[in-house]
């Protein structure tokens, strides 16, 4: 069924599109949502249109890490509590989110935003590496942990971060055991995600050295 073009509903077309593209939401299941607003227009859909105004107008990318954030640094990156010598670095928020969910990352994160795919055009050189080497320097960062999903994508983009940082003092390490082959961090479990508590552990001599192909390295290095 579409909307007749009458007063207010191409606006409800549009609006069906809009939720058609988000995660999880075909254009059936956005048209049902929508409906759904609608009928409850003063308990769900004025809320809501008040609330994405104050986030559209209030969260930015936080300089440092691209968490997002209401100030120009996001609270993981200002608490002084945090490890700054240990990134882990992920692909996107709902990555960063997903480990601090585990509650045993106390360092901090870097979002690259993108992973390098041919599918939706992304070159590995628009991921920024440099923004990383320069938080290595200003930080004096030790070791990065790679949380990247186990696909095709997230290897070779992690193989591609370790060939540029290669001549920085860091040391690089995979996520964790129980991440299947194609499996994206969003969607896995606390206890597949970090089985191994990882607040500051030391690593044995099994690490990702600069030469190491971390495709083949899939479980998490033992604690010393």
């Amino acid at each position: 069924m579409k909307f007749h073009n009458h007063n207010g509903e191409n606006e409800v077309e549009t609006l069906i599109a809009i939720m058609a593209k988000l995660p999880g939401l075909g254009p059936r299941s956005a048209r049902r949502a929508v409906i759904r607003m609608l009928e409850k227009k003063e308990i769900i859909l004025e809320p809501l249109a008040k609330v994405l105004n104050l986030v559209t107008e209030k969260i930015k990318n936080c300089n440092q890490c691209g968490n997002f954030s209401i100030d120009s640094v996001c609270t993981i990156c200002s608490d002084n509590s945090r490890n700054k010598k240990l990134i882990c670095i992920v692909q996107d928020v709902a990555d960063l989110w997903a480990m601090e969910r585990s509650q045993v990352f106390n360092g901090v994160y870097h979002v690259l935003g993108n992973y390098s795919s041919s599918y939706i055009g992304i070159n590995l050189e628009e991921l920024e590496i440099e923004k990383i080497s320069n938080r290595i320097e200003e930080n004096g960062v030790k070791e990065i942990i790679l949380a990247l999903d186990a696909t095709i994508n997230g290897q070779t983009t992690a193989n591609y971060i370790i060939e540029k940082l290669k001549n920085t003092p860091v040391n690089f390490f995979s996520l964790a055991h129980g991440v299947p082959v194609g499996g994206e961090l969003d969607y896995l479990d606390d206890l597949e995600r970090l089985p191994t508590p990882i607040d500051r552990p030391t690593f044995s001599d099994r690490e990702i050295n600069n030469t190491y192909d971390i495709s083949r390295f899939i479980g998490f290095p033992e604690i010393a």
